[in-house]
């Protein structure tokens, strides 16, 4: 049986799934991970969701996230930027969040999954591939 990409566009775009309620910055702090294994952030101290935050501030991230073709920049302030993360086949859609701590001179991560329960690393791996690009 033959079938067209056409009949395909339905699935593929509920990849994307609903963007979260729980995005932004609550009293300093990004959202806490669900209990999922799909979702890394650095004010998380579990060894399943921790990871460190970026020695960067908000212009070098901006500036790798521009150059990524499966980012885009949802919103920006002087402390925050929430932007979408598009697999290419897929099309599944992540929500990762920047927030920048100039006391520290640091930036808190977090990275999550919108649909599914493991992502297989996805989160904490594009976390580290962003670390690297910064140096």
């Amino acid at each position: 049986m033959k079938r067209s990409f056409l009949t395909l566009i339905p699935f593929l775009s509920a990849c994307a799934g609903e963007p979260p309620e729980n995005i932004g910055v609550t009293e300093d702090r990004l959202s806490p991970c669900p209990e999922s294994p799909n979702c890394v952030s650095s004010f998380e101290s579990d060894e399943e969701h921790s990871i460190e935050p970026l020695n960067a501030n908000l212009e070098q991230i901006e500036q790798v996230l521009v150059s990524l073709d499966e980012a885009n920049i949802v919103s920006a302030s002087e402390n925050y930027i929430y932007a979408e993360f598009t697999s290419r086949l897929m099309r599944y859609v992540d929500d990762v969040e920047f927030l920048y701590d100039q006391s520290k001179g640091i930036t808190h991560v977090r990275s999550a999954s919108r649909i599914g329960y493991s992502d297989l690393g996805a989160n904490r791996n594009r976390i580290e591939s962003i670390r690297e690009l910064l140096q």
